[in-house]
């Protein structure tokens, strides 16, 4: 029976880690005040009828802190990557400079930190939910095992409560991404 639980666990965990992935990837476009090229990463560009992302096909850079620089590797499209970054709903005010794009990264206000503040804590907390829906899966695939006889009462108890340290250290990392990002918000 071990083997049927290490496969419920190897996916629970795979499921986990790819929430807390996602949860990585949307906290690096919540902009603090300083340009990072992360904010960037919800922009696609069309190039040659492929919507690709910005970062595949351009250079980003970071100057100073409240300027973000994108050189296209390919000039002929300077103008669709500005057009890009002006539509997306980042809110960003893009300027051509020859073959280079500057995007100034206004500082935010007191008023708005705190807005990101509680919307980042709203990501952790739908994030903690995806958690708490996997290990659910992953209990009552576990509770199968044992009503159907593949493993012992023992086995299924043991698994429960690795399901249980699984969840509680995916939890732990949520916490430690979101204080860190809390910081660098907070951070004038």
């Amino acid at each position: 029976g071990g083997t049927l639980l290490d496969d419920v666990k190897k996916e629970m965990r795979k499921k986990m880690d790819h929430t807390i992935d996602v949860l990585k990837r949307d906290l690096a476009a919540v902009r603090t005040g300083r340009a990072q090229p992360g904010l960037l990463n919800p922009v696609h560009v069309n190039y040659y009828g492929t919507p690709m992302p910005l970062n595949q096909i351009a250079v980003i850079a970071t100057p100073d802190p409240q300027l973000l620089t994108v050189t296209p590797y390919d000039k002929s499209i300077v103008r669709d990557v500005e057009k890009a970054i002006a539509s997306s709903d980042l809110g960003f005010n893009p300027q051509v400079d020859g073959h280079l794009i500057r995007i100034p990264i206004p500082v935010l206000t007191e008023e708005r930190r705190k807005e990101l503040v509680k919307h980042v804590h709203k990501m952790a907390e739908e994030c903690k939910i995806a958690l708490r829906n996997i290990r659910r899966d992953a209990n009552e695939r576990i509770k199968k095992l044992e009503k159907d006889k593949h493993v012992s009462q023992d086995e299924e108890r043991r698994a429960q409560e690795q399901v249980q340290q699984e969840t509680d250290g995916h939890t732990k990392k949520i916490d430690e991404l979101i204080k860190a990002k809390e910081k660098e918000l907070m951070t004038v």
